[in-house]
């Protein structure tokens, strides 16, 4: 195969490694495979560098292609990558950045949430000056998603036709005399959760605190949820509720450091495309 790089009249080097990344960086849930006329057309580019460019990065595993219809897929080196990352904490260390600056401003415990089935798990946690919650460590904890603040912050924003089949039918514990166990009360917690954009809970999972939640959404589809949560014997100077607008800003820029940079298409003009003669 022609090397990308030291190529005399060939782009140059990072010119190269960083239209590769554009290339992996548009992979997306509605974007799952790319022909090599459709990346050429899609970024401005000349077929043959399109071809040279996804042929690469096949040859490394970061791309697999199909040999039937020659279109280009996410391979298994992506897996790798993602599993090295997440292994060395990566989700919970990005997120960690947010919650200690948030547990500092607000002295209570701020934790990270993301889903698990039918509940949340927490995958890291600061505590403020208020000092722990529990005795035990709330990473790992799960939250499930009738009860509590955490949780509804997640699955109210969720597509209602998608929360309605996950949890229609499906029976309710009851963690305290505060925990809503009816179908039809729960989806107008969600809906009003909804409409403010946050959700708070009083005792309805854990009698013995409690707390406020923001959802925390990469274009506008929910990831995980951001919680502020204060043990009830201790006693605060202010209100939990007054840290809302704290909270929101936090959700929104833990939102930003998880959202990917997706590349911006560039292309071809239609003079420039009729200029080039595909090559079948």
């Amino acid at each position: 195969m022609e090397r990308l790089t030291g190529r005399t009249g060939g782009p140059p080097p990072l010119q190269t490694v960083d239209r590769a990344l554009e290339i992996l960086l548009s992979f997306s849930e509605h974007r799952t495979e790319w022909g090599v006329f459709e990346l050429a057309d899609e970024f401005g580019l000349n077929k043959s560098t399109s071809q040279r460019l996804l042929a690469a990065l096949a040859v490394r595993g970061f791309l697999k292609s199909d040999p039937i219809t020659r279109r280009y897929s996410l391979g298994p080196a992506m897996w790798q990558m993602a599993s090295l990352w997440e292994r060395g904490g990566g989700l919970a260390r990005l997120a960690e950045q947010v919650l200690a600056d948030l547990a500092e401003r607000t002295g209570r415990t701020a934790l990270f949430s993301v889903p698990d089935g039918f509940h949340v798990r927490c995958i890291a946690a600061v505590d403020g000056y208020g000092g722990p919650v529990r005795i035990h460590p709330l990473v790992g904890d799960l939250y499930p998603a009738h009860a509590g603040a955490t949780s509804r912050a997640y699955f109210a924003f969720l597509d209602p036709h998608v929360r309605r089949n996950l949890l229609s039918g499906r029976p309710f514990a009851r963690y305290s005399e505060l925990t809503e166990v009816d179908e039809g009360a729960l989806m107008e917690l969600f809906d009003q959760t909804v409409r403010t954009g946050w959700a708070s809970s009083d005792g309805e999972y854990d009698p013995t605190t409690r707390a406020v939640a923001a959802p925390v959404r990469i274009h506008s589809r929910p990831v995980g949820s951001l919680t502020i949560l204060e043990p009830k014997v201790v006693r605060f100077d202010d209100d939990l509720t007054d840290h809302i607008e704290t909270l929101l800003a936090a959700a929104e820029q833990l939102a930003a450091l998880l959202t990917p940079q997706r590349p911006t298409p560039r292309r071809r003009s239609a003079r420039t495309r009729s200029a080039v003669t595909p090559t079948p």
